[in-house]
């Protein structure tokens, strides 16, 4: 079983950065692909990016493709979404997870005003 704990949410304006955290214990999270998602207000849980876990591919949705990028640590057993240029449409709470598997974090909150 991995626990995963979203933090580095926050309120900032347009055009800000801001990079999330998602950190497992108990399985190490460097033996999964990771994946980050976003529940934005009046609509479904959307898919923002992955990546593998060796962390040498990961890839964005569309939507925030060039503004957005995932990493990770594995020494840290953590997993990083660089958020660059955000705009207002981003807000929303980011959730971490492991494709497949049924481990969600309970997600961190990102407001961002105009």
């Amino acid at each position: 079983q991995v626990q995963l704990v979203e933090s580095g949410g926050g309120l900032v304006k347009a055009g800000q950065s801001l990079r999330l955290s998602c950190t497992g214990s108990g399985r190490a999270l460097a033996n999964f692909n990771t994946a980050w998602f976003r529940q934005t207000p009046g609509k479904e849980r959307e898919f923002v990016g992955t990546i593998n876990k060796l962390g040498t591919t990961s890839s964005c949705a569309p939507s925030v493709e060039g503004r957005f990028a995932i990493s990770r640590d594995n020494a840290k057993n953590t997993v990083y979404l660089l958020m660059n240029n955000l705009k207002p449409e981003d807000t929303g709470v980011y959730y971490c997870t492991i494709p497949g598997q049924p481990y969600w974090g309970q997600g961190t909150q990102v407001t961002v005003s105009s």
